[in-house]
């Protein structure tokens, strides 16, 4: 049992004493300038390792946000037949019966027939390949991001008398709001003269902007039935694509949609076409946190050396303080709270400038681009068309955590010699 007489742990006089050697100046055995070096080396190292993780989650949450906004949760289309004269065949004739069925089923929010296409589109003298979706305008109001995109010209109401095209596009073939694209088909129409392409003229009715650039880039809206026209798909669609209320649990549903659909459907869901690649934003994201953890803790490594030199310098007074009967366990929580000081300092404001350089990285972005001349984020590589940044209270306590844990368990061992020094050795050369 402890003595009533003795003080508890962690009592007042130990951060005093704590408090003064930290503030000591170097000719009076302190350690203030490598005290220094270390709460700024752990500062950086976990504003850092929070801006990381922020900037990668949030990579993957605008991906995902911009594929469920702009692109169906499950696509379904029939496996190809072949007729009497080996043609290949994946038409959906019933396609409008096959969406009904798709939309009863429980939490699908939408469901419709597409046509799509590959073609080349002219206008101006220039040029640029393209994926053309044959769609309904009700149908295209309800896809999140083309209805409500990030920019956008001329409105969606005159879709049935024209196109809809990305901003990338737009930019690319310099042709806007009340322009004419040529679209121009490989899958020509049989004359007398031989196989044709099809090409015809188009308005541009609606330029959509949401932000992802394989998207803006590449994609054109055409209504469902000019489609049909153009593709020569009359009486069928090539694929019915169906929004659920949550696209997280799709692989709970997909059983009910397949009997839903028949057993000449196949089903392609959203992870099916992009989960390797946020599989791989996650893996990244975790092997990101381990790698620069260790800057970390190479920043909070100065405090052992801080503490070794502290203890050298202080061999005087731990003699002393043993005389006037601290314990061991005094000693070291005294030279314990020296080192810990620096490493909760150095996190709490490591926390603080990641938390803010995290959230105003846009405007950092910016700024830096303009003293620069030169853009730091490419969307042609990155495809989405600024840094983003995401914060978690749980990634931000994380990274706090691991800090302040590497920063007690590293002060353990100086604090522990010191501890254990002899009074009768440290004052034998007093």
């Amino acid at each position: 049992m402890r003595d009533a007489a003795s003080p508890p742990p962690f009592a007042a006089f130990e951060w005093l004493i704590a408090w003064r050697y930290l503030r000591a100046r170097r000719k009076e055995g302190g350690i203030s300038v490598i005290a220094w070096y270390a709460l700024i080396g752990v500062m950086l190292g976990v504003a850092t390792l929070i801006v990381v993780q922020a900037v990668m989650f949030g990579f993957r949450e605008e991906f995902t946000e911009r594929i469920l906004g702009a692109n169906a949760h499950v696509t379904v289309y029939y496996a190809p037949e072949f007729d009497a004269n080996g043609n290949q065949d994946r038409l959906i004739p019933d396609y409008d019966d096959l969406a009904r069925r798709l939309a009863a089923v429980p939490g699908v929010t939408h469901a419709a027939p597409q046509i799509r296409g590959q073609v080349m589109v002219s206008a101006n003298g220039r040029a640029s390949g393209v994926e053309v979706i044959g769609i309904r305008p009700e149908d295209l109001a309800s896809i999140p991001l083309v209805a409500h995109p990030e920019t956008s010209g001329g409105s969606l109401d005159d879709f049935g008398n024209g196109i809809a095209i990305g901003a990338g596009v737009s930019r690319d073939l310099g042709v806007g709001v009340g322009g004419t694209l040529t679209l121009i088909s490989p899958q020509g129409m049989d004359t007398p003269f031989g196989t044709q392409p099809r090409v015809s003229d188009y308005t541009v009715t609606y330029v959509f902007g949401v932000g992802r650039y394989d998207i803006d880039k590449t994609r054109v809206y055409m209504p469902f039935t000019e489609a049909q026209s153009f593709f020569d798909r009359e009486g069928g669609a090539d694929e019915v694509e169906v929004m659920v209320e949550d696209p997280d649990r799709i692989e709970a549903m997909l059983p009910a949609l397949a009997a839903a659909a028949g057993p000449r459907a196949v089903l392609w869901t959203w992870k099916d076409a992009s989960g390797a690649f946020l599989s791989a934003l996650d893996t990244e994201r975790r092997v990101m946190f381990i790698i620069l953890s260790l800057v970390v803790l190479i920043a909070a490594m100065n405090i052992i050396s801080g503490l070794v030199m502290l203890v050298k310098n202080k061999g005087r007074d731990i003699g002393i303080l043993r005389t006037m009967g601290l314990t061991q366990g005094s000693i070291m929580r005294i030279f314990f709270l020296c080192g810990s000081l620096i490493g909760v300092v150095g996190t709490v404001l490591g926390v603080v400038l990641g938390c803010l350089f995290a959230y105003y990285i846009k405007d950092i972005q910016m700024l830096v681009e303009s003293l620069l001349g030169a853009s730091l984020w490419n969307p042609e590589i990155r495809y989405l068309t600024e840094i983003p940044s995401r914060l978690r209270w749980q990634d931000v306590g994380a990274v706090a955590g691991m800090a302040l844990l590497l920063s007690f368990v590293i002060t353990i061992w100086p604090a522990r010699n010191a501890a254990r020094m002899h009074p009768v050795e440290a004052l034998r050369y007093e």
